[in-house]
């Protein structure tokens, strides 16, 4: 009786995941590592987010990046496991490994175009960076994965705060950069909150999109 139910409970997990969905993440996935390998890996406008959090530990604390990003992602996808379900870890790891594997792919090539350090330079960079981020995060986050730590803890929050997506984004992001004003400058910082802004909104925007038709 218990290996049937285990069995039942696995056929309903695999009938909720689709092929589209899968498909819909990798293309997430693959216009995000675009965005963040030609974008801002040259910008070196920072982030909200875990990023941004594990930049602030290794500035205060000495505490390398690779040990406090795999801590602090590990935490954000077990609070989203519990506030989502087994889905959600299934769309995560899709997303993820997509991620890395379009970012390696890209790696083998050189980088489009050289961004320049004046003002309009990082504006455009910043708005560009946001717009990639946005609908690549935004088409994984719609199929219901999160292709990194921040995500997973931005759709948990919505989720059990009713708060919208977008806000959800805004307070964890804000959060993290008026910490990170404790060592750097406003003004590089004011690039970095038009991007986590811009990117919060359109990835809400292009979760929600056409949902309300459907239904």
């Amino acid at each position: 009786m218990e290996n049937s139910s285990i069995k039942n409970k696995l056929k309903a997990s695999l009938s909720q995941i689709r092929v589209s969905s899968i498909g819909l993440a990798l293309f997430g996935s693959c216009i995000l590592a675009f965005g963040l390998y030609h974008i801002h890996s040259v910008s070196g406008i920072t982030e909200g987010g875990v990023l941004g959090l594990t930049l602030l530990l290794h500035h205060w604390l000495d505490i390398s990046p690779a040990i406090s990003g795999f801590v602090l992602n590990v935490l954000c996808y077990a609070i989203g496991f519990r506030a989502l379900g087994k889905i959600f870890l299934f769309y995560s790891a899709v997303s993820g490994v997509g991620f890395s594997l379009f970012y390696g792919l890209f790696e083998l090539f050189p980088r489009f175009w050289q961004i320049g350090t004046s003002p309009l330079d990082l504006i455009l960079a910043g708005v560009a960076g946001a717009v990639f981020v946005g609908i690549g995060a935004g088409l994984c986050v719609r199929v219901g994965g999160a292709p990194s730590g921040d995500d997973a803890l931005a759709m948990a929050i919505s989720t059990k705060t009713k708060l919208s997506l977008q806000l959800a984004y805004l307070i964890s992001d804000i959060t993290v950069l008026g910490l990170s004003l404790t060592y750097i400058p406003v003004t590089k910082l004011a690039y970095s909150l038009l991007t986590v802004v811009l990117s919060g909104q359109i990835i809400g925007i292009v979760n929600k999109v056409g949902r309300r038709k459907r239904s």
